[in-house]
Order: C-alpha cells, then sequence, then structure tokens
C-alpha cells in the first residue's frame, strides 16, 4: 500500500513546489483535480514533466468532468460521457490508475414514473446504459473508471461498496474498479474492514479522511482494522488523502503520514 495525496490539499504557491513538498514529507503519489486538466490543457504535459523530474507519481484523477451521468437532461449527459471520456484520455498519457466517478449528487433529476418504476429504478438501469460505451474507453486507453460511493448526506445514489460491487459485477470489466473512501464508509458502512474485504478484488482506489474529515489521526476512525482488510484482499495501490489540513499544514501531513505509518507497520 502506498499512501499519498491530493495537490490540492498540499502546501505550496506552483505545482512544482506541491510536488517538491510531497516528496519531501515522504508521499508516495498525488492526485490530481480533473476539471484543471480539461481546461487547461497545457497543465497535461506540466504535471507530467515535474512529476518525471521530482520522482513522484501522479496516481489518479478525481472528477473534474462538467456534468454527471445521471442529469435530467440527455444533452448533459452526453457532455459528462464526453469529458469522462477525455479525462480516460489524459489519464492514460499521465499513467494513473484510474478516474474517480460520481454518478450523481444530491437528489435524484429524473422524473419519478411510479407505479412503473421510480426514480431510483430508473437511475440505475440508466447508469447500466451509460457504462459499457465508457468502459470501451476505459479498456482502450488502460486507465480505470473508478466508481465512489458517497454518504447519504452528499448523494442518495451509490452510497454503499456493496452496491457500486452490483455494477461491477454486471460489467465485468477490469477497467471499472471501486473507489472506497474511508470518511463515507465511517458514515455508511456497519463494519469497514468487512465491507472491504466483501469488494475484495473490485477496489482499486482509497481516500482516507478520518471522521472528522481532516486528517488521520485527528478524529476516531479505526484505520487499522479496515488497513488489516486491505492487506487481506491483497490492496497494493494508492491510499490518497482526500481530507482538511489544519495549520500548519506541512508539520501535519507529516503527523499524519507518521500516525498511517506506523500502523502499517503493526499490521
Amino acid at each position: 500500500m502506498k499512501i499519498g495525496c491530493q495537490d490540492m490539499i498540499l502546501p505550496g504557491n506552483s505545482i512544482k513546489e506541491k510536488f517538491e513538498i510531497a516528496k519531501e514529507i515522504g508521499f508516495e503519489g498525488i492526485e490530481i483535480w480533473g476539471r484543471i486538466l480539461l481546461e487547461e490543457s497545457e497543465k497535461i504535459d506540466e504535471y507530467k514533466k515535474i512529476s518525471e523530474k521530482i520522482g513522484i507519481r501522479i496516481s489518479s484523477i478525481c472528477a473534474g468532468y462538467r456534468n454527471f451521468l445521471l442529469e435530467g437532461e440527455p444533452e448533459n449527459r452526453r457532455k459528462a460521457r464526453e469529458d469522462i471520456k477525455r479525462l480516460l484520455e489524459i489519464g492514460s498519457e499521465l499513467e494513473v490508475i484510474g478516474l474517480i466517478l460520481v454518478p450523481i449528487f444530491g437528489k435524484p433529476q429524473i422524473t419519478d414514473l411510479s407505479p412503473y418504476k421510480n426514480a431510483y429504478e430508473l437511475e440505475k438501469e440508466l447508469l447500466i446504459s451509460q457504462l459499457p460505451e465508457i468502459v470501451e474507453k476505459a479498456e482502450e486507453t488502460k486507465c480505470c473508471l473508478l466508481l465512489e460511493p458517497l454518504n447519504r448526506y452528499e448523494t442518495h445514489f451509490l452510497n454503499k461498496i456493496e452496491q457500486a460491487v452490483e455494477y461491477c459485477e454486471k460489467i465485468k470489466s477490469p477497467y471499472l474498479k471501486i473507489m472506497a473512501d474511508f470518511f463515507h464508509m465511517n458514515i455508511e458502512e456497519a463494519d469497514i474492514s468487512e465491507s472491504i474485504e466483501k469488494a475484495g478484488k473490485w477496489i482499486s482506489h482509497i481516500h482516507l479522511a478520518d471522521s472528522n474529515r481532516i486528517l488521520p489521526g485527528m478524529g476516531h476512525t479505526d484505520f487499522e482494522s479496515g488497513f488489516k482488510a486491505l492487506k487481506k484482499i491483497n490492496f497494493e495501490n494508492y491510499m490518497i488523502l482526500e481530507c482538511g489540513v489544519p495549520e500548519p499544514k506541512k508539520e501535519n501531513l507529516i503527523k499524519s503520514l507518521e500516525f498511517m505509518k506506523d500502523i502499517l507497520k503493526k499490521i
């Protein structure tokens, strides 16, 4: 297991400075926000060169597409698919593990057609109908599409790891996997370690935040049992910090990394 962080939570005034600080702290990977890669294409080459020069890998791309796959308007869904496919191409160029996908935030935007089908049933079918096109691009680019379950306060759809597994098992592609987030799991899963073990091979990426959505070690989440479960399923990819970082940022990032490394030494 490799520990990294998102570039936006790192101190530093430039991409180069952020990567240098990440390297100095001891992180092994950096996750990039996808929107900047779509809107400022020159940044792609800049990220690539800095990553190679400093010697710290770009682990993944976090979302960034303009629209969502479960929006009510067909044109918005089309734009979401196009952005996602473009980000998968960029991900391939940057040699990342994958692109994180959230199907929708908030409440349903699809009309409820009860008693025929309710909005949630329609959304499930709508997602399944769009995934093959996107997964085909993921397979072509060899960049995984990473489904992320969120807690109930951020989305009504896809809250638990087992729900994401359902889509992976239907599509059956090595390039459709799951991104499991400890913050969301702490809210939604009855037992984080059990949920991880049941999902097994489908988990390909991890986000880390404590119970209060700041750095691991600053709340009450049981990371040890979760890390043990990841070890049990032979997880070897990146665990990326996606959380608030109290000041002084650099010192607290170092403390949190040490906290996690101590756990990894014990398990």
